[in-house]
C-alpha cells in the first residue's frame, strides 16, 4: 500500500489550536480528482489542499483546494498554509530565510506569498471585482436579524478577489453576534441568485486593538461559520477601500474573527486604492500542529 504525506497547520492564530484548520498533502499530481474530493471530505476542514509536485511550474507550486464539497479556485488561509509548508518542507528555508516568495498556481492564478518571519507570512490578492447588490431585507431574513442593525450607509454587495462573498455592514458586536443562518431562507437564495459566503462586520472589537469584528458563514453544506478567511477579508478591504468606510485610501488594520466558534483568530490587511488600482494583501501566522503519512490504494 501506497502513502503520500500530509500536515496539518492553524492559519491565522496567534498559536496553536487557534485560527482555521488546514491539512496539506504532497506529491498529488497522480491522483484522480475524484478521490481528492473524498479525502477532503474525510478530513473535513474548511479545506485541505493538495500540492501536485516538489517541482516548480511556472516560477510556481501547483496546488488545488478542496472544500468537503468542492473544488474552489482560491481561498486565504489554503494558501497561506500550503505555502508555509512548502517553504518549511520543500524548500526548507523558513528559518534561515525570512524574505522569501513561494508562488502557488491556483485556478484563479498564480499568488504570491511572502514570509515576514518564522510563522508569519502575506499574500497579495487579485484585484476586486463588484458585483450584485443585495435586498437588505433579503439578508437580513438569511441572517436572522432586523433591517435596522445593518449599517444604511453603504450597500450589502457581492464582492471577488477570486472566491466571492457577500458583504453585509452592521451597527454594532451585539448585531454581529446575533445572526444565525436560516438554511431555508439562503438556500432559497442560491438557487435563484448567486453563490457566495456571506461577511458581517461592524468597528466594535472584543480586543481593544483591533480594527474590525467580522463572521463569515460559508455557502458549503450545512452553512457552516468560518473560523478564519481570506479570501473574504481581501473581499471586504476593496469594499472598504471602493466605499471609503474607514476615510482614508490607504489601510493598515487588524481584523477578528472566529470567536463564536471558539477559534479566535486573527488577520492581518494592508491594502491600498490608487487611480483606481488596488493593491490588497492579507497577512497571518501558520503553527504546525501534526504530520503523517495518508494511505493510499
Amino acid at each position: 500500500m501506497n502513502t503520500i504525506p500530509y500536515y496539518i497547520v492553524d492559519v491565522f492564530g496567534e498559536k496553536r489550536y487557534a485560527g482555521n484548520q488546514l491539512a496539506v498533502f504532497r506529491h498529488t499530481a497522480d491522483l484522480p480528482q475524484e478521490l481528492l474530493q473524498t479525502i477532503a471530505r474525510e478530513i473535513h476542514f474548511a479545506e485541505t489542499t493538495f500540492i501536485e509536485s516538489d517541482e516548480r511550474v511556472n516560477g510556481g507550486y501547483n496546488v488545488r483546494i478542496f472544500t468537503p464539497d468542492t473544488e474552489v479556485p482560491f481561498a486565504g488561509h489554503p494558501t497561506l498554509g500550503t505555502a508555509y509548508i512548502i517553504q518549511r518542507e520543500i524548500e526548507r528555508g523558513l528559518e534561515q530565510d525570512t524574505g522569501g516568495t513561494i508562488t502557488l498556481n491556483l485556478g484563479v492564478g498564480q499568488i504570491p506569498v511572502t514570509t515576514a518571519g518564522q510563522h508569519e507570512l502575506w499574500m497579495k490578492q487579485k484585484p476586486p471585482q463588484f458585483g450584485r447588490t443585495v435586498d437588505p431585507a433579503v439578508i437580513a431574513e438569511i441572517l436572522g436579524i432586523d433591517t435596522g442593525v445593518l449599517n444604511p450607509d453603504f450597500p450589502v454587495q457581492e464582492v471577488s478577489t477570486g472566491l466571492a462573498s457577500i458583504i453585509v455592514p452592521l451597527r454594532s458586536l451585539e448585531a454581529v453576534h446575533a445572526c444565525r443562518i436560516n438554511h431555508a431562507a439562503f438556500e432559497a437564495f442560491l438557487a435563484k441568485a448567486f453563490r457566495a459566503n456571506i461577511l458581517v462586520y461592524c468597528k466594535e472589537t472584543v480586543q481593544a486593538d483591533h480594527d474590525l469584528h467580522v463572521r463569515v458563514f460559508c455557502e458549503d453544506t450545512g452553512f457552516p461559520e468560518d473560523a478564519a478567511t481570506g479570501s473574504a477579508n481581501g473581499n471586504l478591504a476593496g469594499y472598504l477601500l471602493k466605499y471609503n468606510d474607514l476615510g482614508s485610501s490607504v489601510l493598515r488594520y487588524r481584523v477578528e474573527q472566529g470567536y463564536k466558534i471558539g477559534r479566535p483568530s486573527l488577520i492581518q490587511v494592508k491594502a491600498s486604492l490608487k487611480d483606481s488600482s488596488y493593491d490588497i494583501n492579507v497577512g497571518g501566522q501558520v503553527h504546525p500542529v501534526a504530520r503523517g503519512e495518508w494511505l493510499i490504494d
